[in-house]
């Protein structure tokens, strides 16, 4: 029989969509073999990612998964044997009490992160005066961490799209992408994501792309970089695209030639394309994320222009991001910077996916299987 585990995970959607697009993903594979709850705070920005998500019901089931609208003062059920606190989101205090009582195993999911202490403190326990069992579990880019989110078949099913033009071209069309520029795309312009915070330096991109003398489809997702003026610069285009679905996000990543994306759900599905890509990191107080950038750029593979291009995409520096990032465009870098993208992909996708590695951590913690 196979073993079989139940799972609670909480999610609070802070001001963006990475927390509760970590969360859907993970409670959907986990789902394909083990009981889930997902509760959730924010439904109407859950429906964004995800179109079958209904914002006004208390409880649904969507893919396996038994959905919970997580309000103030709602009845509280039986803890499931895991209890996952998403992105250092407490459980209600009752419900915490009612985990000791029924011996459930707490886990605190971490934000991912490159930085060299994460591997000493993955997995560690976390004891508490409420007698539960809890412990730490960090995602990461090393076998020494939780691993990266992965659904079984991903790299296969990627590659059977990119070898597919016209399943991309369909794609563009279903997101109301003019069809003289899907022709542009096929006839050899850069197709290019647009998906990161207000403060990207967004306007030197194009400046970028214009000086590398490259022609190029710039998608924006609705309500992103609202500054950036729609339409053509030069042999620029810039069109606006509706949210997606997190199937049809994946599958926009394949397409693209290079992803700028942002935070932590949408950099870990632009590492499984395999392009090239720009991060926005998600900004803190006392450039603290600048720390988190530079550690993950020091395990990357990448060229020392490509790194500098992307620091300089998110350190304010305007001024050096426009000229390395025109020159990791062109020529060799861009040639090796397409290589270096596909061959670290193609190297996380040998370690342990997150959820796998998740499961028998749960088993090995003294969790009974059903």
């Amino acid at each position: 029989m196979p073993r079989r585990l139940s799972f609670d995970i909480f999610c609070r959607v802070i001001d963006n969509f990475g927390d509760i697009g970590v969360c859907w993903r993970l409670s959907r594979q986990l789902a394909l073999t083990h009981d889930v709850r997902l509760w959730v705070d924010d439904l109407h920005s859950f429906a964004r990612i995800e179109p079958a998500v209904s914002s006004g019901a208390a409880q649904q089931t969507i893919e396996r998964v038994r959905v919970l609208h997580w309000v103030a003062h709602m009845p509280l059920p039986e803890p499931q044997q895991v209890v996952i606190e998403a992105f250092a989101c407490d459980p209600p205090a009752d419900f915490i009490q009612k985990m000791a009582l029924a011996g459930s195993l707490w886990i605190n999911l971490e934000y991912l992160s490159a930085e060299p202490w994460v591997e000493s403190f993955h997995a560690l326990p976390s004891p508490q005066a409420s007698g539960v069992r809890k412990a730490f579990f960090f995602p990461g880019f090393t076998p020494g961490t939780g691993g990266l989110l992965r659904e079984d078949g991903l790299t296969a099913e990627r590659d059977a799209w990119q070898t597919n033009p016209q399943a991309r071209a369909e794609l563009l069309r279903d997101l109301r992408v003019a069809s003289t520029s899907i022709a542009s795309v096929d006839a050899g312009a850069l197709l290019i994501m647009l998906f990161c915070y207000a403060n990207a330096p967004a306007t030197q991109l194009l400046a970028a792309l214009q000086a590398s003398g490259r022609e190029a489809l710039v998608l924006v997702p609705a309500g992103v970089c609202p500054g950036l003026a729609r339409g053509r610069h030069g042999q620029i285009d810039v069109q606006e695209i509706p949210f997606v679905s997190q199937h049809d996000f994946d599958r926009l990543l394949w397409s693209c030639d290079l992803n700028c994306v942002r935070g932590e759900d949408s950099l870990v599905r632009a590492l499984w394309a395999g392009k090239p890509l720009l991060w926005h990191i998600y900004p803190q107080d006392d450039e603290a994320h600048l720390h988190k950038l530079d550690a993950w750029l020091a395990c990357s593979p990448f060229s020392g222009m490509v790194q500098q291009a992307i620091r300089h995409w998110n350190d304010g520096n305007i001024a050096c991001f426009a000229p390395a990032m025109s020159q990791a465009l062109q020529g060799n870098d861009w040639n090796a910077w397409k290589t270096q993208s596909a061959r670290w992909s193609d190297k996380l996708a040998s370690q342990p996916d997150l959820a796998s590695s998740l499961v028998d951590f749960c088993l090995k913690y003294s969790v009974k299987a059903k």
